[in-house]
């Protein structure tokens, strides 16, 4: 997994401290080796570039001697019988073995370095290797590899270089193929493109050579590990108490959603918080192309899409999950993200009784989202006129929620959006709540507000008379034009 073995694994070894690193030349001299093959010399400073993540850097001779011990690890131990334990007795294991092959090959190194290399020795032997640390880590929003030894991560919105590396390109191309086995897909030189999850549902995409011209790319969208309510989403700013009832009511009372955004605007997020507002005596089908979504009701069928294999073939689309759905008696459809032709079957099952059905698309507006839609269904080869295609997009989302990434790192929800109907071949579009941004504070975070339009009765206000909502919904649509005492919305918030 580390490049090359050493000829001699019981040749004694010496690891000097991180800073200041000896000369690759002394480790060579120390035991006959084969040559290493180095795809990228590892950095010997932080780079100039800001903002870099303070991590831990280690010399050469940290992953010379890394390489032996690991090597000598795999010469010795039963990787069967090691997969028959539980995860902390492996480690264990894998602690107790380790810490006799540095005392047999006589390697010098602190008590701390020693500590640190078992870690690395079980994350690489159980787990992800490098990549363990910062997986473990709830506030990275997202992990992107560029080549073994190159690693960012984005945390508050923003993105950082760690001292994160790995000992080659081939260490990183076998903790990609270890991802995506577990979901039973590949990546290869002729199969050289994946997308796949982790186990917590985190969002993985491989590109790997000879497409990736510098070593593999991985990047990580990472899920945090305690699924976000839209309580949260109030303390966090991205909505208001108002807009949350607002939402919590759209979800209650089965409108057709479509959330709408850009990427890492949160949409994901945001379909799993309006899914909170889901009866648990309701059928869920979910439809993804990789399994992301974390509905807590008791009812649900999570189905995903297949690649084709190696010959082309079993190649399972979008749209036929959604027609397969649709025989699977369900309530209500969600789709993880409407991204070609399966826009048009995903309408028909709003259309046809599926009320309450979502998805997320792509797109910066409202009014966009629509365009989107057309665009979509288009592409897929239906030859209806323009205006058809708009009668069947209003007849069926009833709702457009806008979600935003702003420019100081935050998330908001932008627009709360009807679709009303149409004006001639206009859709015709209603706002209900807007975010609106009002300035800048000293630290460059940005001040808004989200604030209601004035429509004091929506479009689905029947359906909440119905569903005994309409008396809930007309006090969050009040408050969000009412003062406080000094005359600032009770909608204001700090991005």
């Amino acid at each position: 997994m580390f490049g090359r073995r050493s000829n001699d694994p019981s040749t004694p070894k010496r690891i000097a401290s991180p800073a200041p690193a000896a000369p690759a030349a002394s480790v060579s001299a120390s035991a006959p080796a084969a040559p290493r093959q180095q795809v990228q010399p590892a950095p010997v400073a932080p780079r100039p570039e800001p903002p870099v993540e303070q991590q831990r850097r280690h010399s050469e001779e940290y992953y010379d001697v890394k390489t032996t011990v690991f090597n000598a690890l795999i010469d010795t131990i039963d990787l069967t019988q090691l997969s028959k334990l539980d995860s902390s007795a492996a480690r264990e294991e894998i602690r107790d073995i380790v810490s006799e092959i540095i005392q047999i090959k006589n390697v010098v190194m602190s008590i701390a370095e020693q500590e640190e290399l078992l870690e690395d020795i079980c994350n690489d032997v159980l787990g992800y290797g490098p990549l363990e640390p910062l997986l473990a880590r709830d506030d990275i929003a997202d992990i992107m590899v560029n080549g073994a030894s190159t690693t960012y991560i984005e945390v508050g919105g923003k993105v950082q270089r760690t001292g994160v590396r790995f000992a080659d390109n081939q260490q990183l191309m076998n903790i990609c193929q270890r991802i995506v086995s577990q979901v039973g897909r590949r990546v290869d030189e002729s199969s050289p493109i994946c997308d796949a999850r982790l186990p917590d549902g985190s969002r993985v995409n491989v590109i790997a050579p000879p497409l990736a011209i510098d070593g593999p790319a991985l990047t990580i969208r990472k899920f945090k590990k305690d699924r976000l309510k839209l309580e949260q989403l109030v303390k966090f700013g991205s909505i208001t108490p108002q807009a949350k009832t607002v939402l919590e009511i759209i979800g209650r009372v089965r409108c057709n959603v479509l959330i709408s955004g850009g990427t890492g605007s949160g949409k994901t997020t945001l379909l799993n918080c309006l899914t909170g507002s889901i009866d648990h005596d309701e059928r869920i089908i979910t439809c993804e192309d990789s399994a992301e979504l974390q509905l807590q009701q008791p009812h649900v069928v999570r189905l995903e899409t297949r690649p084709p294999n190696l010959e082309g073939e079993g190649e399972i689309k979008m749209r036929d999950l959604i027609k397969n759905c649709l025989r699977m008696r369900p309530e209500r459809i969600i789709v993880g993200e409407v991204r070609g032709a399966e826009a048009f079957d995903l309408l028909q099952a709003m259309n046809t009784g599926h009320d309450g059905s979502m998805g997320t698309l792509h797109a910066n507006s409202p009014r966009e989202a629509i365009s989107r839609l057309e665009s979509m269904i288009m592409m897929g080869g239906f030859s209806l006129p323009v205006k058809t295609i708009r009668e069947m997009i209003t007849g069926s989302v009833d709702v457009i929620v806008q979600a935003s990434r702003l420019r100081d790192g935050s998330r908001k929800v932008t627009h709360i959006t009807e679709v009303l109907g149409m004006e001639g071949e206009v859709v015709t579009l209603q706002n209900i709540i807007v975010y609106e941004i009002t300035g800048e504070d000293a630290n460059g975070k940005l001040i808004g507000r989200h604030r209601s339009t004035g429509i004091a009765r929506p479009r689905f206000w029947d359906r909440a008379e119905y569903y005994g909502e309409s008396d809930r919904l007309a006090v969050a649509l009040a408050e969000s034009e009412v003062s406080d005492a000094n005359g600032n919305p009770l909608g204001e918030q700090n991005a």
